[in-house]
C-alpha cells in the first residue's frame, strides 16, 4: 500500500480506475490511519480510517466520498477522520457504534416490516391483521423511531382507538364490536413489534407497552350461539334464503363446526365422497395440522346434492369474487336475523356446533378432534391418535342431535312413513 502527503491536488492525481484493476489504498504520511480508497473498476474514491480497536481487530470506517467530502476545513474528511481514530483510542467501535445508532432510529414501519419478513411461519390472515392492527390504529407513529413512543403515548391511545370504535358503533340495531378488544388487540401487536426488535437491541428501554399492566380492557369471552330453542327458527330462515350457495354455506357452518375460511374456500377436490372425508390440508387450516373430517349422513347428502348442480369451477362455493368462492356470509346471516332477531356470526354458528356436541356425551378428546383443536400436550394425549373411523359415530351422533335440535329429523320420519 502506497503512501503520500494526501493533498487536494494528489488525490485529484489518483488514477479511478486503478490501472492494476483492484482496490488501492493510499495513506496519508501526516495523519496515520487516515487514507484514500481508489477504486480498481470504477471513478470512485473514498475517504477511510483504519486503525486497530483495542482487543486487536482492525476497524475499517467509511468517513465519505472525496467528490462530497473537502479534505480539510472544520467538518472536512480529515476532521472528521481525527474524531473517528479519537474514538478508537478512547476504546469505542465506531461501526458499533454506527449500528447501536441506526438501531435507535429504526421506525415503527420498518420494524412491522422487519417482523413480517422474520416470521416465515405465520399465515396471509395473520400477517394481514398484524397490518391492520399497525398501519390503521397507530398510523400518526408508522415514522418515529420506536424509542421515542411513550408509556404515556401508549396509554392515550389505548383509550382512543376504545372511544374511536364505540363512537362508531353502527346504530341499526346489528351486533355492535366495542373497542375493547381492538385496542388490547393492537397494544399486543406493538408489544411484539417492539420485544422483536428488543432482541436485536439491547439498548431500547423498556417496553413501553408495560404501562397497561394494570390498565388492559376486559374483554369476556364470547358466548354468542344459536340456542337449541332457537334453532327450528333460526334453520328454516336459512333454508328460505334465495342463494343456494348462501343456504348450503350455513349449512355446512353448523353441522361441522368448521371455521369461516375453512368451509368459504372449500375444493371439490378435498371431499373425499367414496370415503365419506371432507379432507382439508395443513396449510388450510388455522391450526396449521390437517383435518380429516368424517361427513355425517346430513353433510353428505347436502354435498351430493351439492355437486349435482353441475356448476364449474374448483370450489363447493363459488362466487363471483376476486378468490372466486365466497368469503363472507353477513349479508345472509344479517336476513336470518332481520327474520328471526337472531344475530350471529359465522364463529358463532362453530360455538353452537361444539356445545351440541359437548351435550351428546362425545369423549372430550373426539370433539377436539372434530373441531381441529390440539389433542393436548400430556403424556397421554400425545399417545392418542383420532383416526377417521374413531371420529365416524361422534360426527354423527352430533349430526343427529342438531337434525332433531333443527326439527329436520322429525320432517325425515314423516317423510318415510309416507313413503
Amino acid at each position: 500500500m502506497a503512501s503520500l502527503k494526501l493533498t487536494k491536488r494528489a488525490i485529484e492525481k489518483l488514477p479511478a480506475p486503478h490501472p492494476s484493476g483492484k482496490q488501492q489504498l493510499i495513506w496519508d504520511t501526516e495523519l496515520k490511519g487516515f487514507g484514500v480508497l481508489v477504486s480498481g473498476t470504477t471513478t470512485a474514491k473514498t475517504y477511510v480510517v483504519q486503525h486497530k480497536l483495542k482487543d486487536g481487530r482492525t476497524r475499517r470506517v467509511t468517513v465519505g466520498p472525496v467528490n462530497a467530502l473537502d479534505l480539510d476545513g472544520e467538518d472536512g474528511a480529515r476532521a472528521r477522520a481525527r474524531k473517528v481514530i479519537g474514538e478508537i483510542y478512547a476504546g469505542a467501535d465506531p461501526k458499533a457504534t454506527a449500528a447501536r445508532r441506526t438501531r435507535g432510529a429504526m421506525t415503527l414501519r420498518v420494524a412491522l416490516a422487519r417482523y413480517l419478513e422474520a416470521r416465515k411461519d405465520l399465515s396471509p390472515k395473520s400477517t394481514a391483521g398484524y397490518r391492520r392492527s399497525v398501519e390503521r390504529y397507530l398510523k400518526p407513529w408508522l415514522d418515529l423511531p420506536l424509542r421515542e413512543i411513550t408509556g404515556d403515548m401508549i396509554e392515550e391511545r389505548h383509550r382512543s382507538i376504545k372511544r374511536e370504535l364505540d363512537r362508531g358503533n353502527d346504530q341499526d340495531g346489528s351486533v355492535k364490536v366495542t373497542g375493547e378488544a381492538t385496542a388490547n388487540g393492537v397494544m399486543r401487536a406493538f408489544r411484539l413489534l417492539w420485544n422483536f426488535v428488543a432482541e436485536r437491541d439491547p439498548d431500547l428501554p423498556p417496553n413501553p407497552v408495560r404501562r397497561l399492566r394494570k390498565g388492559w380492557y376486559h374483554v369476556a369471552r364470547r358466548e354468542r350461539m344459536v340456542r337449541p330453542d332457537q334453532l327450528p327458527a333460526f334453520y328454516a330462515a336459512v333454508d328460505a334464503l334465495p342463494s343456494r350457495t348462501a343456504v348450503d354455506y350455513i349449512k355446512l357452518l353448523l353441522f361441522t363446526g368448521l371455521r369461516r375460511n375453512e368451509a368459504a374456500a372449500l375444493l371439490w377436490e378435498e371431499i373425499d365422497f367414496a370415503e365419506r372425508v371432507i379432507r382439508l390440508p395443513a396449510k388450510r387450516t388455522k391450526a396449521r395440522r390437517k383435518l380429516d373430517l368424517p361427513m355425517s349422513d346430513f353433510v353428505r347428502n347436502m354435498l351430493v346434492a351439492r355437486r349435482a348442480l353441475g356448476r364449474d369451477g374448483p370450489f363447493v362455493f363459488p362466487a363471483d369474487s376476486r378468490s372466486g368462492h365466497l368469503t363472507e356470509p353477513k349479508f345472509p346471516l344479517a336476513q336470518v336475523a332481520r327474520d328471526t332477531g337472531i344475530a350471529i356470526s359465522a364463529h358463532d354458528l362453530r360455538r353452537t356446533y361444539t356445545t351440541v356436541a359437548e351435550g351428546t356425551d362425545i369423549s372430550p378428546l373426539a370433539l377436539k378432534a372434530l373441531v381441529n383443536h390440539s389433542l393436548g400436550n400430556d403424556v397421554t394425549s400425545g399417545y392418542v391418535i383420532a383416526t377417521v373411523d374413531r371420529l365416524r359415530e361422534p360426527a354423527q351422533r352430533v349430526g343427529d342431535r342438531l337434525k332433531d335440535l333443527c326439527g329436520i329429523a322429525a320432517i325425515e320420519g314423516a317423510v318415510k312413513k309416507l313413503g
